[in-house]
């Protein structure tokens, strides 16, 4: 059973606690599919009634920004043991060389680096967290937090809704197309993510075998 399928069996009350739920956990700084949940339940709103959109894009757009600040108070107060916890506990997700790429956009854009984050699947993760590491000022964060989670969240249900309304009859028989769709969007975010991660760990081995060199 897919994750499209489960869901048009759950109550519609709990489909939105359940989009709230999961997407503000990965915003928080937890590995979870957030964006593949919530282009299902918007699937799924479009093809059943009980399920109403705009309730469903406020949700995960609440869900969106509650969670980034609640990341972004942990790593405040965490700091970087925090991070170095993190990425022994993950280290598919913290590892040295993601943390440093997500470090590099954060000096790069700013505070503009939590709003486009929330539209790549990997810096979403690391968005609240990282901006509370290295101390963003909380209005700058908050502006960025909540621009990005509407329009990403609420843009997400929107789309997804509308192309389901469009292709309904098409979309019932093909209904995994959009998940499909959603994941490999998805990988390829990730993998654009990897390898810069992995440039920026060579990089950082790199930087400490140099003192080592010079020092013998």
């Amino acid at each position: 059973m897919d994750v499209q399928h489960w869901l048009e069996t759950v109550p519609a009350v709990s489909i939105y606690a359940l989009v709230a739920l999961v997407i503000g956990l990965e915003s928080l700084g937890i590995p979870l599919p957030g964006e593949i949940i919530l282009v299902s339940a918007a699937l799924l709103s479009s093809q059943h009634s009980g399920i109403n959109p705009v309730v469903l894009g406020a949700c995960a757009s609440i869900g969106a920004i509650v969670g980034d600040s609640i990341g972004y108070a942990i790593g405040r107060k965490g700091g970087r043991p925090l991070l170095a916890w993190l990425g022994a506990k993950f280290p598919r997700h913290f590892s040295e060389g993601h943390v440093a790429t997500a470090e590099r956009s954060f000096q790069k854009w700013g505070m503009w680096a939590v709003f486009f984050g929330r539209f790549i699947a990997l810096l979403r993760i690391f968005a609240g967290p990282l901006a509370g590491v290295l101390k963003m000022p909380y209005w700058k964060f908050l502006i960025a937090n909540v621009l990005g989670g509407i329009i990403w969240a609420g843009g997400t249900t929107a789309v997804i809704y509308y192309v389901g309304v469009v292709a309904e009859s098409w979309l019932k028989r093909f209904s995994w197309v959009g998940l499909v769709v959603a994941v490999l969007i998805g990988l390829a975010s990730m993998l654009i993510v990897k390898r810069k991660a992995k440039k920026a760990a060579a990089e950082i081995e790199t930087g400490e075998r140099e003192p080592v060199a010079a020092a013998e």
